[in-house]
């Protein structure tokens, strides 16, 4: 059998190891990718601590996966050798209950997650279902494309489905790994685009990315601030501080709705009176199907929307995990084969 050279998570709380592994066979409805690249998210933790329950140890994180199909199983079709493809975090799903068969991605029993219920993309090959797979666009590089199947489809699809129309305000709350990326796709949506988040270093970089306006949280009331600039149709909150969410939801304007995709284990306090007499709301949106990652990457490809990020060679993951851990990264890191 051929080898191929893979990072993996012994057991719960275990190192992350460089071990050399058989390449694994495509079986019915499956397809082999030869990874390109694979971003490091902050959810491989979960397989990485031990966090979600029922993994199987050992296993190979990782769900940013950009690549190309070396090999298809039985009973595929529409995808062939040679294929570029992606697989994010829908990583398949049962395919029978109600939500699956109106496209709807949950996170039941049911569904999985690369890197969780299977071998991810800290790896040289992975096999995945090809309900997980995403075409990828020629134009657009491996190392640029791995972000965007987690962090850019979490906020691509959160704002497409949001509500908002062009020209409407729509302020990104946070600017860090899902929201630099938030700025540039309400940007390119035709948005009147607010970037918030703390200290007046990060101005420069919102008007990079293609906010119209910057609030710094550190020295306006961000409520305020919002309200003077008429209010927000939809705040999208990619931090993961509950009351950085709080703080912001004055700022809501008429039918206005704060849209949660970071996640705080504290709760956000809500004004029963601002919401009764605004008619405001609070959601919360996950990622999306493999047909929106998809979408994510045509819409970024089209838009020129790159994710900013570090790149490190597979063997150097321990190093790349750490610094992705420790909030030092800016923005996303992205192990390469080599």
């Amino acid at each position: 059998m051929r080898k191929m050279r893979a990072v993996q998570v012994g057991s719960a709380g275990g190192p992350l190891e460089l071990v050399e592994l058989e390449i694994p066979a495509p079986g019915p409805h499956q397809a082999l990718v030869k990874v390109h690249a694979c971003g490091i998210c902050h959810s491989d933790s979960m397989t990485k601590d031990g966090e979600w329950p029922g993994v199987q140890y050992p296993r190979v994180p990782g769900h940013e996966v950009a690549g190309v199909i070396e090999a298809i199983g039985p009973e595929v079709e529409s995808w062939k050798a040679g294929d570029r493809v992606g697989v994010g975090w829908h990583g398949g799903h049962c395919g029978h209950c109600a939500n699956c068969r109106r496209g709807i991605f949950v996170l039941c029993e049911k569904a999985k997650v690369p890197g969780i219920s299977y071998n991810g993309g800290y790896a040289e090959y992975m096999v995945a279902p090809v309900e997980a797979l995403a075409r990828m666009p020629q134009d657009l590089a491996d190392v640029d494309a791995a972000p965007l199947l987690c962090a850019g489809i979490t906020t691509f699809n959160a704002l497409r489905n949001s509500g908002a129309r062009a020209g409407d305000t729509v302020a990104i709350l946070g600017l860090g790994g899902l929201g630099h990326l938030g700025v540039q796709y309400a940007r390119k949506m035709g948005f009147r685009t607010v970037a918030i988040a703390r200290g007046e270093d990060k101005a420069p970089l919102a008007k990079e990315l293609g906010a119209h306006h910057y609030i710094d949280s550190r020295k306006e009331n961000v409520a305020d601030a919002l309200k003077a600039l008429g209010g927000a149709k939809i705040i999208l909150a990619t931090v993961t501080n509950a009351d950085a969410m709080t703080a912001a939801l004055g700022g809501l304007a008429l039918d206005g709705t704060l849209l949660v995709v970071g996640i705080s284990q504290e709760p956000i306090h809500v004004s029963g009176a601002q919401f009764i007499m605004g008619r405001d709301a609070v959601r919360g949106w996950p990622s999306g199907t493999s047909a929106d990652s998809e979408d994510t990457l045509a819409f970024s490809a089209l838009s020129d929307i790159k994710p900013m990020i570090e790149t490190y060679p597979l063997e150097r993951a321990p190093e790349a995990y750490d610094r992705m851990i420790s909030g030092a990264a800016r923005f996303r890191v992205v192990l390469t084969m080599g």
